[in-house]
């Protein structure tokens, strides 16, 4: 399973987008630099909300809540949110089990995930 773990990321005003591009994240170097990619997009734009978007994932290792957490906890220093989009009902269920379904707002997708937190 090598299949090279990928993350889009895009400004579009106070709200960045990142969009996963694997179908599996389990590659512990993969995610390491998936969470360098990301705090150094966070620390350079200044978002106020990142909205990760799992509309291609089917599966993920632990170590994505650990990514989701650390950036979590770096924007709401500043009152920043971390919101999850187009996420499967499989996966949305470690969210559930973990409680973590509470501290993140959830989208069906990535528009509606933009519209409402670009309204903010």
């Amino acid at each position: 399973m090598d299949e090279k773990i990928n993350i889009e990321m895009i400004g579009e005003g106070s709200v960045a987008v990142a969009t996963f591009k694997a179908v599996s994240i389990v590659d512990e170097d993969g995610i390491a630099a998936l969470s360098e990619q990301t705090k150094k997009f966070v620390a350079e734009n200044n978002p106020t909300v990142v909205i990760f978007d799992f509309g291609e994932v089917k599966f993920f290792s632990s170590r994505v809540l650990g990514l989701l957490l650390d950036v979590r906890s770096k924007l709401e220093a500043s009152g920043g949110e971390v919101v999850i989009s187009g996420i499967n009902p499989q996966l949305h269920r470690i969210f559930k089990i973990t409680n973590l379904d509470k501290i993140f707002k959830f989208f069906p997708d990535r528009e509606s995930a933009v519209e409402a937190m670009g309204s903010n």
